[in-house]
C-alpha cells in the first residue's frame, strides 16, 4: 500500500499488521508509527522495544499515545505561547517524521516489489522448466501412440489373414463334412443291403418270394433242355428282372442241387 505526502493517512509499522491508522497511534523517538491494538500490546511490558526496529526505549517521551484527529481547542493551545522558532522546529520535526514514514513506506514497497519479482522469475523458470518437461513427455507419448497405430495396423493386417484363412478352412470343412456324409448314408445302404442278403439265403421261403419279385408275370415255357431251351427261357426275361433274379437267386444256389434238371 503505497503512500504520499498528499496522503492524510499513516500506515502502520507493525510488520504483519500494515493498517491505515486511525484514532489513536503510539509514536517512537525512532520515528516508527504503531496502531492502538499493537502498541498498546508491545508497549506494555518493560523495557519497551521497537517491534520495527528492535531499538530500546526506555526514556520518558521515547514512546506517545497521540490523537490523530486532535479538537479545534487542542490545536489551538498546543502550541500557544511558544515563540515562533520553537513552533517552526516542532512542525519541522513532524514534517521529518511524516517524511520519514512516506521513504520507509517507499522502501517497504520497492522491497515487496522486488522480492515479487524475484519470485516471478523463479515461477516463470519453473513454468518454463515444466513446460519442457511436459512437451518432452508429450513428444514421448506422440511417438509412442505412432508405434501402437502401427503395431495395430500389423495386428488387423494379421488377423485379415487369419480371417480369410479360417474362412477357406470353414469351406474346406463343409466340403469335406458332405463328402463324409454322402460316404456314410452309402455305406449305411450298403450294410442294409449285406444284412438283408444272409436273412434271405437262410429263408428258402423268402428267396421264393424274392424270386417270384424278380421274375416276370408271365413265366417262360420249358419246352426243351439244353442250350436252346435256356436261350429261350431267358430271352423271355426282362432285363431288370434278370439282373434281380440272379442277384438274389444265384448266391442261394448249391452245388449239389443245379436250378434246371437237363434231361
Amino acid at each position: 500500500m503505497a503512500m504520499s505526502l498528499g496522503d492524510d493517512t499513516l500506515l502502520c509499522n507493525y510488520p504483519k499488521c500494515r493498517a491505515k491508522l486511525s484514532g489513536f497511534a503510539w509514536v517512537t523517538a525512532c520515528s516508527h508509527v504503531f496502531c492502538d491494538q499493537h502498541g498498546s500490546g508491545e508497549f506494555s511490558r518493560s523495557p519497551a522495544i521497537c517491534p520495527a526496529c528492535s531499538s530500546a526505549l526506555s526514556g520518558k517521551l521515547d514512546i506517545v499515545r497521540t490523537e490523530l484527529s486532535p479538537s479545534e481547542e487542542y490545536k489551538a493551545m498546543v502550541l500557544a505561547g511558544l515563540r515562533p522558532d520553537i513552533v517552526l522546529d516542532i512542525t519541522s520535526r513532524a514534517l521529518a517524521f511524516w517524511s520519514y514514514q512516506v521513504h520507509q513506506e517507499r522502501m517497504y514497497q520497492e522491497y515487496s516489489l522486488s522480492r515479487a519479482d524475484t519470485q516471478l522469475k523463479q515461477m516463470e523458470k519453473v513454468l518454463t522448466q515444466q513446460n519442457q518437461s511436459r512437451e518432452l513427455e508429450l513428444t514421448a507419448m506422440r511417438g509412442e501412440i505412432t508405434s501402437l497405430k502401427k503395431v495395430m495396423e500389423e495386428y488387423k493386417r494379421k488377423y485379415s489373414e487369419v480371417s480369410e484363412r479360417l474362412m477357406e478352412r470353414n469351406r474346406q470343412y463343409q466340403k469335406l463334412q458332405g463328402l463324409y456324409d454322402s460316404l456314410r448314408l452309402r455305406n449305411m445302404v450298403v450294410g442294409a443291403g449285406d444284412r438283408e442278403m444272409p436273412q434271405a439265403h437262410g429263408n428258402p421261403n423268402l428267396n421264393i418270394a424274392m424270386a417270384q419279385q424278380a421274375t416276370p408275370q408271365r413265366s417262360p415255357q420249358f419246352l426243351a433242355a439244353g442250350p436252346a431251351g435256356d436261350a429261350r427261357f431267358f430271352s423271355c426275361l426282362e432285363s431288370e428282372g434278370a439282373k434281380a433274379f440272379f442277384q438274389f437267386s444265384s448266391p442261394a444256389r448249391d452245388n449239389s442241387r443245379p436250378f434246371l434238371t437237363k434231361h
